[in-house]
């Protein structure tokens, strides 16, 4: 038995952050039925048509779950939403601020209703306060989260390569769901999760909001390389492959002094005996390094920092991470079934193959339409005169 097994969730979503939240809990077993916009859709379905026409945001958000098409300014379109959360168990949603609320589905009018229904609002700024109307995007929150000010060149802000303020609050909302099962299982009573974009990308930089506490200089903008700690970051060795390698402690810099570089005298180097020296000295340091790795191919530093016990790793690009040996020897992927047909997917992190994850199929829009609406007791007549007046 996967572990939501029996677990029932209703989704207006779209975009990534509540597909990515609702797509782990269809991992876990979870029933995850798609209310989307009869003709569209979940707008995310069309950003690209890289997966044998697909797109590539939608496919991996959106695997194992049901997607039933409703025009819920519709009367009836509603009916069938209230006929779904009679007996669900969770409702998520990341329509724009107010959506729910117009439609009489927010978190008050539904637990008057549904009293045991755990209801999760994702939204860029939160349910409330000045910034709650406002537009958000997974860049937008990037930028106002601080994240761009640490991030990239010096003077040149680079966004993250993927959706991590969208992906922030998407975990937060699963793991919030979770507790909340876990909850309602001893209260019985549902919970309401507001969750909002910008408060989780705030959580994730909490480092450096310490490091500038009180009015202190922030980490610096160091491009691949960490800010305050080095060296840590890439470094190109003679055959003009990138290495990225990381140190961590003084008995590290050591070891990388003797061992890899096969300079000694640099440990106790008066501009380089402490990592808060390095760091000042980044420049100079960073000289001598390539100037060592210059007479090395990649394969042979990594070599030797593997020999040191240095934390070291390639620069791969998506081709090599599709080719992974550690992914592969792991057995880490599977197939999943698409409108387009099967497809690759990873298993999710933390469940092995042998755990029976529910890697089910990337739906169609409104592929299971008229089969939920018979599970629901509509006639085929009824459902004939839905289809008709535009309301699925």
């Amino acid at each position: 038995m996967r572990p939501l097994e029996g677990i029932k969730v209703v989704t207006f979503e779209h975009a990534i952050a509540a597909p990515f939240c609702t797509r782990q809990l269809a991992d876990l077993g979870a029933r995850v039925i798609k209310i989307e916009r009869p003709g569209t859709g979940d707008f995310a379905r069309n950003y690209d048509e890289r997966v044998s026409g697909l797109a590539s945001h939608f496919v991996w958000t959106n695997r194992s779950k049901e997607s039933v098409t409703l025009d819920v300014k519709q009367s009836l379109a509603i009916d069938v939403v209230h006929k779904l959360l009679a007996d669900a168990d969770v409702f998520v949603q990341n329509l724009a601020p107010g959506a729910t609320q117009r439609l009489g589905l927010d978190y008050d009018a539904l637990s008057a209703r549904y009293p045991r229904l755990i209801v999760c609002d994702i939204s860029g700024y939160g349910l409330d306060g000045p910034f709650r109307d406002k537009k958000a995007y997974d860049l937008l929150i990037q930028s106002e989260s601080g994240f761009l000010s640490i991030t990239g060149s010096e003077n040149q802000p680079a966004k993250a390569g993927c959706s991590i303020a969208d992906i922030a609050a998407g975990m937060y909302g699963y793991t919030n769901i979770l507790a909340a099962l876990l909850e309602r299982s001893r209260t019985g009573k549902g919970k309401h999760i507001d969750v909002s974009m910008l408060e989780s990308m705030v959580e994730w930089m909490s480092y450096p909001l310490y490091y500038a506490i009180d009015g202190q200089s922030a980490p610096r903008q160091t491009g691949a390389s960490h800010a305050t700690i080095f060296p840590y970051g890439p470094f190109k060795a003679g055959d003009g492959e990138t290495v990225m390698l990381g140190l961590q402690n003084e008995r590290e810099w050591k070891n990388f002094c003797e061992t890899v570089i096969r300079q000694p005298q640099l440990h106790s180097d008066e501009r380089f005996c402490s990592n808060s020296l390095r760091v000042e000295h980044r420049e100079a340091l960073t000289r001598l390094i390539l100037e060592a790795f210059a007479g090395m191919t990649a394969a042979q530093v990594i070599e030797r920092l593997e020999e040191a016990s240095i934390a070291n790793a390639h620069m791969n690009d998506m081709q090599a991470v599709w080719n992974h040996e550690q992914l592969s020897a792991r057995k880490r992927w599977t197939t999943v079934q698409s409108p387009a047909g099967e497809i690759p997917a990873l298993y999710p992190p933390g469940v092995a193959p042998s755990d029976d994850a529910l890697m089910g199929a990337v739906p169609a829009l409104g592929q299971h339409t008229n089969a939920i609406l018979r599970e629901l007791g509509f006639s085929e007549s009824r459902i004939a005169e839905m289809h008709g007046s535009g309301a699925i």
